[in-house]
């Protein structure tokens, strides 16, 4: 069943579902003309947040590493949307060659690896992994928590084909976000990336993913005649900061200043109560790494050491330079008195899924995504079993209708992005 959730339901939120469930043949058509137009990345999943007053993505991440996390009675729809994905892109498919991050101690991640393997399996696949680290040179089976096993292979390379002993793939998974940099070895294949080179974190930023997301939720409001700053983020960026040095200070308090104004200027406009903070973060990264809550300009001049190297750096030891000065959006969901946020998972253009990411040391203000969350599987299950404008809009399935919509907005986005960098 769905975990038991509390939300504070106060302003305009509940007339947006309701919205959103009334043009429920809209938006499913507005979607089929944009997927005709824009082809979505192989996987990804979304973190949504819900402050009662506003419903937005404040993360799309497209090498998602959760899938461990999911309800397993969604198998099926995770199974078929894959099978729609691949046969897109490589018709007579039949071998996936799947690239994890390079891990081998983070078990639980690894688990979200053997899930992928089972998923593609399941839609007539055959599937090995294949191992970056370099001290994989033989096929080594690592023991999983939850009882299963993942055998990771070294990866060879034969011109401009990527293979694995006795396995040649027609397509090339990655599940790892090229943080560090994208390895010679996958330069130039002629063999299909999933998702593309580009998409990784080192040619990727999350202000040029949230600009795409602007204009999509923009032209989106725009059908729904709502107010599009409802699923929209402010944002800004600065990309001149050194937190060891203490330079690009003033660049970056500018920024967080021009946020918070604009928030402002919307609270008074909806009567919000709340006071507006901002999320500054790493341009580029994951694991919740390099992120910090602010509610006014002067706390970013007034970095202590420790908050500093907090900052500096993220995942693979990366320098950060470039920030990301984003709208900082409240949840006020809860799990047993513990804050927590919705993350939606999709594969190809169809939502499969999600998981709370539950906190129970951190604020509604905070990130979520640290050492000690836990999560808990959406289940998509009640009494009335599918988004119904009759039923009240937080209706179990209502509410998660409202999320996928949003999410897949951010899928969207991330198809525009993408087209875009490619050009």
């Amino acid at each position: 069943m769905v975990p038991h959730l509390t939300t504070a339901l106060n302003g305009p939120l509940l007339d947006l579902e309701k919205r959103l469930l009334l043009a429920q043949p809209t938006i499913e058509h507005w979607f089929r003309t944009q997927w005709m137009d824009h082809t979505p990345p192989f996987y990804c999943s979304v973190d949504l947040r819900n402050s009662g007053f506003k419903l937005a993505p404040v993360d799309t991440n497209l090498f998602p590493g959760g899938f461990n996390n999911l309800n397993r009675d969604f198998l099926p729809l995770c199974v078929q949307a894959a099978q729609s994905a691949i046969e897109k892109i490589c018709p007579d498919a039949r071998g996936v060659l799947l690239i994890p991050e390079n891990h081998t101690r983070n078990l639980f991640y690894l688990q979200n690896v053997a899930q992928i393997v089972t998923v593609l399996r399941s839609a007539g696949m055959k599937v090995r992994v294949g191992s970056l680290l370099p001290e994989i040179t033989q096929p080594t089976t690592l023991e999983l928590p939850n009882g299963g096993a993942l055998t990771l292979e070294p990866l060879l390379r034969t011109g401009n084909r990527l293979h694995l002993a006795n396995f040649d793939p027609c397509i090339v998974l990655l599940n790892n976000d090229l943080s560090a940099g994208v390895p010679e070895i996958l330069s130039h294949l002629e063999q299909d990336i999933l998702p593309p080179l580009l998409a990784g974190w080192t040619t990727r930023r999350k202000s040029t993913h949230f600009g795409a997301y602007e204009r999509v939720a923009t032209e989106f409001a725009q059908l729904l005649d709502i107010d599009p700053w409802l699923i929209n983020p402010y944002f800004g960026h600065c990309g001149k900061i050194d937190f060891q040095q203490r330079s690009g200070e003033d660049c970056l308090a500018a920024q967080v200043d021009n946020v918070l104004q604009n928030i402002k200027m919307k609270y008074a406009e909806y009567g919000v109560k709340e006071s507006p903070f901002v999320i500054v973060k790493a341009d580029a990264g994951t694991y919740g790494m390099g992120i910090m809550t602010v509610k006014d300009a002067s706390e970013v001049r007034d970095l202590n050491r420790k908050q500093r190297n907090k900052m500096a750096v993220v995942k693979e030891g990366l320098e950060v330079h470039d920030v990301l000065v984003q709208e900082g959006v409240y949840t006020f969901e809860s799990i047993n008195e513990a804050v927590a946020e919705p993350v939606v998972y999709m594969i190809d253009r169809y939502v499969v899924g999600g998981f709370y990411r539950v906190h129970t040391g951190r604020g509604v203000d905070e990130n979520l995504n640290a050492t000690g969350m836990h999560f808990e599987p959406l289940a998509f299950e009640s009494c009335c079993a599918f988004p119904n404008p009759d039923c009240e809009p937080d209706d179990t399935p209502n509410r998660f209708y409202a999320y996928g919509v949003v999410a897949r907005l951010a899928l969207l986005a991330a198809s525009v992005e993408l087209e875009e960098m490619s050009e």
